[in-house]
Parts: structure tokens; C-alpha cells; sequence
């Protein structure tokens, strides 16, 4: 039996920092649960600031000393309408992009989500991940943390939702 893969899309402003990470700290923990068959994950920017560059150094670097993960092959797109009607789920990084994506054709019937609603720690659920661009390597280690929480809270979601085993 061979069933659709659960597309789940991460996005920030530029996809250069915050969802590169997203996307790559999400598939491995998607690695770790043994999912790798029935997902496939991607990353996005609202804007078209960064279309066709890689992630960030800063992005870059602290994936390969975190985890040894190498991101660099990755490349920002633009979200666009057609990734609201493909994806399950589409994963912003902060409200501002939330509120971005909706404005796109067929927001009203996408899963749109907030990444921080996933934030194991009660104190900061809810809140935006900051935005580490130009602010140095302890902005991305920062940032690094938040997104490894909340990808495993997340997927953790996911496999209830979709009832996977």
C-alpha cells in the first residue's frame, strides 16, 4: 500500500535563516521516528528577497556543529499559491508571515500553523522565532534551540493526527 507523503512547508520572510533550519531539524527528527517514506518537507520566504540563494552561514554552520546536518544545498523559493493548496501543512515562523500567507489564494482552506504554537515551553508558546539575520552567531544559536523544540513537538503532532505507526 503506497499513500500520499504528508507535505508539511516551514517559512519565514527570506527562507535564508529561520526555515532552512525548520526544515532540516524536522526531517531529522522525521529520521529519527523512522517516517522518512511518508514525508516530504520543504521551506519557503513569504518575500522573493532571497529566490534561488542558499541558507544563511550562520544558518549554514550551526546545523553542521549542532548536529552535523549540511543545509547548503538548499535553495530559498517563494511561497506561492500553489504551495497552500499542495501542502498539509504550512509551518510560519513568525505572526507577520502568518499573516502574509493568508492573504494567498486558498489560505482559508490551508493548515496554516505557527511554529511557537508547538513550543513545548508554556512560558514562550505562541510567540514569534526570531529573526537571527545580522544579528551574529548566538542570534542563530538561539534560534537553533527554539526550532529543535518545537520540530519534535510538532512532528510528535503530526504522527497523532495522522495516526501513523
Amino acid at each position: 500500500m503506497t499513500s500520499q507523503p504528508i507535505r508539511v512547508m516551514f517559512f519565514c520572510l527570506g527562507n535564508i535563516c529561520r526555515s532552512p533550519l525548520a526544515e532540516a531539524l524536522f526531517r531529522h527528527h522525521v529520521a529519527l521516528q523512522g517516517f522518512d517514506d511518508r514525508f516530504e518537507i520543504n521551506s519557503s520566504g513569504t518575500s522573493a528577497y532571497h529566490i534561488g540563494e542558499p541558507p544563511d552561514p550562520g544558518s549554514v554552520q550551526i546545523a553542521r556543529e549542532r548536529l552535523n546536518l549540511d543545509i547548503s544545498g538548499q535553495r530559498a523559493q517563494q511561497l506561492s499559491d500553489t504551495h497552500i493548496r499542495e501542502y498539509d501543512y504550512l509551518v510560519a515562523m513568525d505572526r507577520s508571515n502568518l499573516a502574509n500567507a493568508e492573504s494567498l489564494q486558498g489560505a482559508g482552506e490551508a493548515n496554516l500553523l505557527l511554529f511557537r504554537d508547538f513550543e513545548p515551553n508554556d512560558a514562550h508558546r505562541g510567540s514569534d522565532v526570531p529573526d537571527p539575520w545580522g544579528g551574529g552567531s548566538s542570534q542563530f544559536e538561539k534560534v537553533y534551540d527554539i526550532v529543535h523544540r518545537c520540530a519534535e513537538s510538532l512532528l510528535n503532532r503530526i504522527i497523532e493526527t495522522e495516526n501513523l505507526s
